[in-house]
């Protein structure tokens, strides 16, 4: 079976292989085409900018960690009305890869395989094959996580389902009222 690698819009590959002492500086500024993909791979109305600056350092002995931030505006359907909201991404974009064959990429595991993960900790390790990572794929996984699921428009509420019909009295209610008058 030939395996076929989704690519991110706004992927840039790096080669990890000669990283200078500082690191190396990524800036993506998306493109009309980039940005409307990214409009129809997060389900958005529309992104009128993107911009991601990163800075791709070593890590540990053969790893690589990358850190910046990703800015975006974007336009998104409000969940009740449909109508436009618009939208300001500003977040910070921090991660690390590790060779596959790398011992550290395995310290996660336990005895049995199961990976063990700390919910409040920093996230595991993501592992590359080859001398490259694609660091405008992980700019573009903290863009996607920061887009609010729900958006609405300012004002829009969502009217509870029954609450403009009358409440139906039952025949244990109707008596239950007629007695308590009665008394």
């Amino acid at each position: 079976m030939h395996h076929v690698e989704i690519k991110s819009p706004v992927s840039f590959p790096v080669n990890v292989a000669r990283l200078p002492q500082k690191g190396t500086t990524v800036v993506v500024e998306a493109t009309e085409a980039q940005r409307a993909a990214l409009a129809e791979e997060h389900d958005l109305l529309s992104v009128e900018r993107y911009h991601a600056e990163l800075l791709v350092t070593k890590w540990k002995r053969n790893g690589v960690k990358v850190r910046g931030r990703v800015e975006a505006r974007i336009t998104q359907a409000c969940i009740v009305t449909l109508d436009p909201v618009e939208a300001v991404i500003d977040e910070e974009v921090e991660g690390v890869f590790l060779p596959e064959d790398s011992k550290l990429a395995r310290h996660g595991f336990n005895a049995a395989g199961e990976i063990l993960l700390d919910a409040e900790g920093p996230d595991s390790p993501e592992t590359f094959t080859g001398d490259t990572i694609d660091a405008g794929a992980l700019a573009e996984e903290f863009f996607g996580l920061a887009i609010d699921p729900y958006p609405r428009k300012t004002g829009a509420s969502v009217a509870t389902a029954g609450d403009d019909i009358e409440p139906v009295e039952s025949e244990f209610q109707k008596k239950l009222r007629l007695i308590s008058k009665k008394l």
